[in-house]
């Protein structure tokens, strides 16, 4: 586990739970929100339905499809940064990040982290997703992993989701509530 530069105690964190699809960012979310206390987001529901349809016919988005994505959750994290909150969001390049850092300069960052291999056997196994098998390369490819100077932790996804949020949990600049 590899942790970049942490943010000063805050009452109430602001979290992004970052990676590839398929490793976990809902469940993990979900269980960092309930443990702190704070609301959650997937941004998921933040796609508008063209974007869903392009990655549901096999296309990744690019760019262009990204950026009122991105400052939709970016508005969410500025709404909640009072209060605290949690959103999971691939944020898989640097200046998704930063984009992102720019709406919530707090916001900490929990890269959950797996092989490709675990990865791609845990999106086989699910349903109902919109995201195929077949994208799962071009996020490998395009993933920048967290850098010095960050805001934010590395967590690997090789345990139970209970056990991978325990490992964020530890992390985070705040402990729960």
């Amino acid at each position: 586990m590899t942790t970049a530069r942490r943010a000063a105690p805050e009452a109430a964190p602001l979290i992004v739970v970052m990676g590839v699809s398929g490793c976990g960012k809902t469940s993990v979310g979900e269980l960092l929100a309930a443990r702190l206390g704070v609301p959650y987001a997937d941004a998921d529901g933040f796609h508008p339905p063209e974007s869903v349809a392009k990655m549901s016919a096999g296309t990744p988005l690019d760019d262009t499809d990204r950026a009122p994505w991105l400052d939709s959750i970016g508005a969410w994290l500025a709404a909640h940064a009072a209060g605290g909150g949690v959103v999971s969001c691939s944020a898989l390049k640097r200046r998704y990040r930063d984009r992102l850092a720019g709406f919530a300069p707090g916001a900490f960052f929990v890269h959950l982290d797996g092989s490709y291999e675990l990865i791609a056997r845990r999106i086989a196994r699910r349903t109902g997703h919109f995201m195929p098998e077949s994208l799962l390369r071009s996020q490998f490819d395009d993933l920048e992993p967290l850098e010095a100077g960050e805001n934010g932790t590395t967590v690997p996804v090789d345990g139970s989701p209970e056990e991978t949020t325990d490992r964020a949990l530890a992390e985070l600049p705040v402990r729960p509530r």
